[in-house]
């Protein structure tokens, strides 16, 4: 079950830089979401995930949605305990701003195969459910077996379109975040923790 989130939860200093941050505090306050837990929360959804997958008789498929979702789905892939595979698609709804535009850039798709294959599309944030519906509407017109999807945050307050979360980090307040992968105007993915900038 994902954890909800109401407020930032303490911890020391990060080595991020963030706008507001200072010698004392690195990380312009306290984090929404520390790198610890952030840890704990993907390995259990990596056990959780390798359950799930557990029978199927060839490797899971990992869509990734890139750009931000690339730090969890590193981390996720190396707390699975079963066989899987990378495949990537670019997709931006956001375009510098800090609010979906409503309008789906999508780049690229995967390279690789996914008739009769189990694929779990992986995402860091569910926002306003376009982009996640979007991709998984012309993924499944490649003919997986299964198609779920796995998203470190979901921020239901901006929903627009219905979204099923197969597998949930948490679930966040209506606020802009950053850190672990999530950026503003292509900034700050590098922070350890996950920041609020609103």
């Amino acid at each position: 079950m994902a954890q909800v989130l109401t407020k930032p939860i303490p911890v020391k200093a990060g080595n991020g830089r963030v706008p507001g941050a200072t010698a004392d505090k690195p990380g312009g306050g306290k984090p929404m979401i520390s790198s610890t837990r952030i840890a704990r929360r993907v390995r259990q959804l990596g056990r959780q995930i390798s359950e799930t997958y557990a029978d199927i008789e060839t490797p899971l498929v990992i869509v990734v949605i890139l750009k931000g979702a690339t730090v969890f789905a590193a981390d996720l892939l190396r707390c699975l305990s079963i066989p899987a595979e990378l495949e990537f698609v670019r997709a931006s709804s956001y375009h510098g701003g800090t609010s979906s535009s409503g309008k789906l850039q999508l780049a690229h798709m995967v390279d690789g195969t996914l008739v009769g294959r189990h694929v779990l599309l992986v995402e860091d944030i569910v926002d306003s459910g376009l982009t996640v519906n979007v991709i998984a509407k012309r993924i499944k017109r490649l003919n997986p077996a299964s198609l779920r999807i796995a998203a470190l945050l979901d921020r239901p307050a901006r929903r627009v379109t219905e979204v099923k979360i197969d597998f949930c980090g948490f679930v966040i307040p209506d606020r802009f975040v950053i850190g672990y992968g999530l950026d503003y105007a292509g900034l700050y993915r590098e922070l350890p923790h996950i920041y609020s900038l609103t």
